[in-house]
């Protein structure tokens, strides 16, 4: 979060956690395809097409969420189980969905420090 800069960075740092919302969002998304649909399809019905497709596109939805959690948290104010959270829920499925209250909280702590 802001260390006392200006408006622009404010703005900067909301559109960041915009950023992480929705990256948090489309991660847990592929994850329950992947884990809820395309396995079981690959082990119950024998077909591998759902992985084939369902693996790579939340391997980079993943890779995209810690590279945006990585980038928001640089920016400070974020304490240690905050991050960790961040990163944890990213291997549960559904857990992502969990993240969005935190991330709206930050956003609004810091569009209220705006205000000031």
């Amino acid at each position: 979060m802001t260390n006392g800069a200006g408006p622009e960075h404010v703005r900067l740092e909301l559109l960041q956690l915009r950023r992480l919302e929705v990256a948090s969002l489309i991660e847990a998304t592929t994850l329950i395809l992947l884990v809820g649909v395309a396995v079981p399809l690959r082990h119950l019905l024998g077909k591998p097409v759902a992985v084939t497709v369902m693996g790579p596109v939340h391997g980079l939805a993943f890779v995209a969420y810690i590279w945006t959690v990585l980038q928001t948290v640089a920016e400070g104010g974020w304490r240690r189980p905050e991050w960790l959270r961040l990163v944890a829920v990213a291997f549960v499925p559904l857990a992502g969905y969990t993240n969005l209250p935190l991330i709206r909280r930050k956003a609004k702590a810091l569009a209220l420090a705006r205000a000031r």
